[in-house]
């Protein structure tokens, strides 16, 4: 299995495709990233590669896998990510 790229690999490759500074690809990448951060909560869409949404999820029991003793989980809101139909038509035709 091949490695993640690194923050500095994706910004390289970013700033060569786009035939743009390293400097000015890293800013479009951290305004990109800010932008998400603020959006998630409505809902954050990058097209061709999915949505990052805001879920509440609720409160259930669950067990304790070492005891096997029932708990309370809480109710609790978290951040999921739903991959465009066009990002997995292309990754699963590879």
């Amino acid at each position: 299995m091949a490695k993640s790229l690194t923050k500095n690999e994706i910004i390289a490759g970013m700033a060569e495709g786009a035939g743009i500074s390293k400097n000015e690809a890293a800013a479009a990448m951290e305004t990109l990233v800010a932008m998400a951060y603020k959006g998630t909560a409505d809902g954050f869409t990058i097209p061709g590669i999915g949505k990052l949404v805001l879920v509440q999820r609720n409160a259930r029991q669950g067990r304790n896998p070492a005891t096997g003793a029932i708990i309370d989980i809480p109710a609790k809101r978290v951040v999921k990510f739903r991959v465009a139909k066009q990002a997995k038509d292309a990754i699963l035709a590879m």
